[in-house]
């Protein structure tokens, strides 16, 4: 159990800590199936192997942090969509609580995973970035098209006085 801790430790850039005292298993079950959506997974751990298996590894911040019962919630891709998984697990279950956790290193406090979960996701600012770079190139074509918009409306001007 210690190596399988220590393994999903040192793969995740997000090990996010939470209780669950008194959470009944269907309910661990959707919450286990809400994070493997968004690409982390929950081991729920006595307090004494996951301090073992957090000494010297990359969340080692958090492993004198651990009491009474407690599940951690690793990510290895997007620590956001993590986060917001599992607060806003929290926010509909009574019995699911945010403790502490760790970001590639540093120590987070339950409000600072909250605010974690608030910021934009990786693929909201890919699309953002997206955006902005399809940007440039659209008015640009735009820039030409009026300009050469402008002109036909000159010569149409000059087609119809002449005509006339």
């Amino acid at each position: 159990m210690i190596e399988k801790i220590r393994s999903a430790a040192g793969r995740s850039s997000v090990a996010l800590v939470a209780d669950f005292k008194g959470m009944p298993v269907e309910e661990i079950t959707r919450l286990r199936v809400r994070l493997r959506e968004a690409g982390g997974e929950l081991l729920v751990v006595k307090n004494t192997l996951a301090r073992i298996a957090f000494t010297g590894g990359p969340h080692h911040v958090i492993k004198d942090n651990f009491r009474e019962n407690c599940a951690i919630a690793f990510g290895a891709a997007d620590p956001v969509s993590i986060a917001k998984a599992l607060a806003d697990f929290a926010k509909t279950s009574k019995k699911l609580t945010l403790r502490h956790g760790s970001l590639e290193g540093k120590c987070l406090s339950a409000a600072q995973i909250e605010a974690l979960a608030t910021m934009p996701g990786r693929e909201e600012l890919l699309a953002g970035l997206l955006g902005t770079m399809n940007a440039v190139p659209r008015n640009f074509v735009s820039l030409f098209a009026e300009i050469i918009r402008g002109m036909l409306y000159a010569l149409k001007a000059i087609e119809e006085k002449k005509a006339a």
